[in-house]
């Protein structure tokens, strides 16, 4: 429980920081994702994506997804997580924030991910957790 609360703690401050460092943008999963849970949370993080641009994916982003799933980079079951990084890849959005440990932000899947990016002519996004992109 702490973790959890130490991630969320971060991602506030982060949240507080990055409107003025950075060029915030949310892909359709994400505004998807924030709606699932508490109610009052869901609202929450409704009300802070409302003001971000919507990055959306090209006719080609199947084909990415379908590259980076299941064998190559990502589980079958992570198809909602390929369909993230590759809206931002295909955006070129320079860097992906997430607490997805499990498929995205995870050292294991990061070289086999960018290596299908490279394969499919894209330049691959960096993929960091909020506390990583603070600075100290």
């Amino acid at each position: 429980m702490c973790s959890v609360l130490a991630n969320q703690f971060a991602t506030r401050a982060w949240w507080r920081e990055a409107r003025a460092r950075f060029e915030l943008v949310a892909s359709p999963p994400v505004v998807q994702e924030a709606g699932v849970g508490d109610p009052q949370a869901a609202r929450d993080r409704r009300a802070t994506l409302e003001s971000l641009a919507v990055i959306h994916p090209s006719d080609s982003s199947e084909v990415l997804v379908r590259q980076l799933t299941p064998s190559r980079g990502l589980p079958g079951k992570a198809a909602q997580d390929a369909a993230h990084i590759a809206s931002a890849v295909e955006n070129g959005i320079e860097c992906l924030v997430t607490w997805n440990l499990r498929h995205i932000a995870n050292v294991a899947n990061a070289s086999k991910i960018d290596q299908v990016c490279l394969d499919s002519g894209y330049r691959p996004t960096i993929i960091c957790t909020p506390a990583q992109l603070m600075e100290e």
